[in-house]
């Protein structure tokens, strides 16, 4: 992997150390939601929350949408699951062997 390909990915850990900026993402999950909405779900203030969704946007986790004067939110999961999948292979790559071997597994059981 390249250079900027690595600091392009720690951008995704950094955004995801933040308990805040998790808990967004889980509220994403579902679908997207309006900036406003967002907000409401945290007691803190509304600028402290756009500065959140501006370091997950920066991350490439969420992207926005604007309708009017609002601006909608949706999760990139592609990208959050490629980004952890790549880290845990590096990692711990045998946990790529213990995948393969639980869905052979699976397979033989089905069979059997």
């Amino acid at each position: 992997m390249t250079e900027s390909g690595r600091a392009d990915e720690s951008s995704v850990f950094r955004a995801l150390a933040d308990p805040t900026r998790r808990q967004i993402l889980e509220d994403l999950r579902p679908g997207e939601l309006a900036a406003g909405e967002i907000a409401r779900r945290f007691p803190i203030s509304g600028p402290s929350i756009s500065r959140h969704l501006g370091v997950l946007k920066a991350a490439g986790l969420v992207r926005e949408r604007r309708d009017a004067n609002k601006i909608y939110y949706m999760l990139v999961e592609d990208r959050l699951a490629l980004c952890l999948g790549r880290f845990v292979s590096a990692v711990c790559p045998d946990q790529v062997v213990l995948r393969h071997r639980r869905k052979q597994s699976g397979r033989k059981e089905s069979t059997a």
